[in-house]
């Protein structure tokens, strides 16, 4: 299986991007998947290369015209039901 490479992203890619890399942890080995978490800030997420990108609406929309990569937009950064029920699709979409 493909080990994918995550990105956590928030304004400066320290406090909340911290945090909500911590809770994809979780969901990933909640469901037995192998990837690589990073956090970046906006302006370096969209230059990196990687899987699947998380962040907040506020920065996803304003990405989501600056990348193919697929994002992910989270509302509440310590939900982990909510970051598995919006994430989970799309990581398995990009499994394959």
């Amino acid at each position: 299986m493909k080990k994918l490479k995550i990105m956590t992203v928030c304004g400066f890619g320290l406090g909340s991007s911290m945090l909500l890399k911590m809770k994809v942890e979780e969901v990933l080995k909640k469901n037995c998947i192998h990837a690589s978490v990073e956090t970046a800030d906006m302006g370096s997420a969209t230059s990196m290369v990687c899987d699947v990108i998380f962040t907040s609406y506020e920065l996803g929309s304003k990405m989501s015209g600056q990348t193919t990569t697929p994002i992910v937009m989270i509302r509440n950064f310590l939900d982990v039901n909510e970051i598995e029920a919006a994430g989970l699709p799309i990581i398995e979409a990009v499994l394959g």
